[in-house]
């Protein structure tokens, strides 16, 4: 009788034990892409940028070439652009781009944008004042929204023997379908809204 008790003990152990395993990496599994983003985001690892509230003092009269690039990921029918496929800037002055996204369906859609710097290198000296990233758009079917991203590019960038050659940036974004039961999230400024392309 002792030993079926012990023998039961243990495996009621055994079971809580796994159970705890398995809460605890379905606990991480949803921490780990917010902790992945403050990662990115404090190192610049693989081509995260940085946050800022202004813009430097200093500017550079020397140039960088922003090229930018836009994606839709499979199974969302959207057009989706930058209005500009290039823009000169000064290391350390603000600058403004604008994308577009047009919803081709015939019903509502939300998606969300994300994003990453080439060289990645770079990625901790580009520095976002506005974005759109990972806030999610909702169009109504044929409908578009422009979509501004205010930055610059720190001009720490021509000093640090590690990016003192890099004279272009790409940055590139890819939407992505969001599922219907996430509610929808206020995006950046500036947004218009019109029924079509044109």
């Amino acid at each position: 009788m002792t030993a079926r008790r012990s023998h039961h003990r243990r495996n009621r152990v055994t079971v809580i034990l796994l159970f705890s395993v398995i809460a605890g990496m379905v606990g991480l599994s949803f921490a780990s892409v917010p902790l992945y983003r403050l990662f990115c985001a404090a190192t610049g690892f693989g081509g995260a940028t940085q946050r800022a509230q202004t813009s430097p003092t200093r500017i550079s009269a020397r140039l960088i070439t922003v090229r930018l690039d836009a994606q839709v990921a499979p199974g969302l029918d959207w057009e989706f652009r930058p209005l500009v496929n290039s823009i000169a800037v000064h290391p350390g002055a603000q600058s403004q781009v604008v994308f577009r996204a047009v919803n081709r369906t015939a019903a509502p859609v939300t998606a969300q944008a994300v994003y990453n710097v080439t060289p990645t290198k770079a990625g901790i000296y580009f520095d976002k004042l506005q974005c759109f990233c990972f806030n999610n758009q909702t169009l109504a079917p044929g409908a578009s929204v422009d979509m501004g991203v205010a930055f610059f590019v720190d001009p720490d960038i021509l000093t640090d023997p590690s990016t003192s050659e890099v004279r272009s940036i790409t940055l590139s974004y890819t939407m992505f379908r969001v599922p219907e039961s996430t509610p929808p999230t206020a995006s950046a400024a500036p947004r218009t809204r019109s029924p079509s392309l044109n």
